[in-house]
């Protein structure tokens, strides 16, 4: 009779829900991602991993370019114009069809924010009937892959109020928004409008548990069917349970050292040198992370084919050399060991977070680490908004952060942004090499593999020797599912959780 009772309620405030619905057992969802607002540009990843909103273009398992909301796409002999052919059955949560007028005002809105696609030599974006036209003001091969990019969501109209200011998330996806409580939970239901048709389980529920030990207790206790970034000494004991079912994936993510290369303590190449010599990363791989092959011996990880380069001299920790870099550009030890030049101090402070759970103790031993070379570090936890915040303002020394190199599926997208004049707010910071950007805008003009892989392989060589970003430790994505569900798949690109392939175990 409750139960009646509050499903004519529903129906009588006119909240679209079927009987079915109604019923459904809940899909309990938990990851380290706070939700802190609807800003596509800011927390779009949410929506698009979570399948509320879609891309024009996606990727699958393998990482390789795949039809989204554009069913197909071509480009001109010139280079110049690309045309993106719309689904014609996608149909937003809202009622109303995906076409090409809607979808050109949400990317319209994309590209005057500060998201990737600010970045693209974009000229124009206009369309009619199922078709969307880009014109370039000159080639860019990797256009389709910052159309992955989760600040590119297609949004409604009805998304926005008459400013363009977003009020909803009004997505095409097999999920609709039920309820958002930022910044830590968001519930969701079928749309019941899918062009892909109706998900496996009709109701999910996200919830944002920044502490690694916390999510690990949860799929233990069955609070959650489906955890995601597990640390790794959780990983051992849920492994050993037997209504857990463990994935891991090697995923294109290095977790670096950000440092700020216009201050007097990073602002020459020994010294940041110095920093990567001091690094234990053996050490650290294997205590912490518990796998000694996620040492990471340069910046790009082994899972990025053409980018990883076997020749170039792997980053080793040697303190001898260490001291002697520093000895070398003027820093020599104070009465208490640390080190001093034109009477400053080497005392930094070094930012992180816990939203990715293994930084705080990556932290803590860089510090110890960096303290045997005389270099006094303070560690401090905080929100990773305090990066790019930190970035923005100048006053960011050193931060320890989490670097996902597939946020556009073409990693030239994010060198782009990381290295290119400012550097960005995840990037570079006080560092402008022109040979380096050089590089780049020839790398993103062209898709010809025989043009970019010498390209590519200078790239590596100076980000090696230069040290803009200190690598520290490769990464792997751990996901925790119970048995009590089938049909999870690890994305290694981060793009799509797959929810929508989920079934409950009959």
């Amino acid at each position: 009779m409750r139960m009646m009772k509050a499903l004519f309620l529903t129906l009588t405030l006119g909240a679209p829900i079927s009987v079915s619905s109604a019923f459904a057992e809940t899909l309990k969802v938990a990851g380290p991602w706070e939700i802190a607002g609807i800003e596509p540009a800011q927390t779009g990843y949410v929506f698009s991993r979570l399948q509320v909103a879609e891309t024009l273009v996606t990727t699958d398992k393998q990482g390789t370019l795949a039809p989204g909301l554009a069913k197909r796409w071509t480009v001109s002999d010139d280079g110049l114009n690309w045309s993106f052919a719309l689904r014609d059955n996608a149909v937003f949560h809202d009622g109303t069809k995906v076409t090409a007028e809607a979808a050109v005002a949400s990317l319209r809105r994309t590209l005057g924010g500060v998201g990737v696609l600010s970045q693209a030599p974009i000229a124009e974006i206009a369309g009619e009937g199922g078709e969307i036209r880009i014109k370039l003001h000159k080639p860019f091969s990797a256009l389709p892959a910052y159309l992955v990019h989760f600040s590119t969501i297609i949004l409604a109209p009805s998304s926005f109020d008459g400013a363009g200011k977003i009020t909803g998330i009004v997505g095409s996806g097999p999920y609709r928004v039920k309820t958002l409580t930022p910044p830590a939970r968001l519930e969701l239901e079928s749309s019941g409008r899918w062009w892909g048709g109706e998900p496996g389980i009709t109701e999910v529920s996200y919830l944002a548990v920044g502490q690694g030990e916390p999510r690990a207790l949860m799929a233990e206790s069955g609070e959650a069917d489906l955890v995601f970034s597990m640390l790794p000494v959780s990983v051992d004991r849920l492994k050993a349970n037997p209504k857990l079912d463990v994935q891991i994936a090697t995923i294109p993510r290095t977790r670096i050292l950000k440092v700020n290369a216009g201050s007097p303590f990073f602002d020459q190449i020994e010294e940041r040198q110095a920093i990567s010599a001091a690094i234990d990363r053996v050490g650290i791989t294997k205590v912490i992370l518990r796998n000694a092959d996620l040492a990471a011996t340069q910046l790009f990880p082994p899972a990025m084919k053409g980018w990883n380069m076997p020749g170039v001299e792997p980053l080793t920790q040697d303190v001898e050399k260490a001291k002697a870099l520093l000895a070398a550009v003027g820093w020599t030890p104070g009465r208490d060991g640390i080190l001093e030049k034109d009477g400053k101090r080497f005392s930094v402070t070094m930012l992180t977070y816990s939203s990715w759970p293994e930084l705080p103790p990556l932290a803590t031993a860089l510090q110890a680490q960096l303290r045997r070379v005389g270099i006094d570090v303070k560690v401090s936890v905080g929100n990773s908004s305090e990066i790019p915040a930190r970035h923005k303002d100048g006053t960011l020394e050193m931060g320890l952060i989490s670097r996902l190199y597939s946020i556009v599926p073409d990693p030239v997208g994010t060198l782009l942004q990381d290295y290119g004049p400012g550097g960005s707010d995840w990037g570079a910071m006080g560092w402008d090499n022109k040979e380096m950007q050089a590089v780049v805008e020839k790398l993103a003009a062209t898709s010809d593999a025989s043009i970019r892989a010498p390209l590519q392989t200078q790239a590596a060589e100076i980000l090696q020797q230069e040290l803009p970003s200190i690598p520290v430790t490769w990464s792997e994505l751990a996901i925790v599912s119970s048995k009590r569900i089938t049909g999870v798949a690890v994305d290694p690109l981060e793009v799509n959780y797959g929810l929508s392939s989920i079934r409950w175990v009959k």
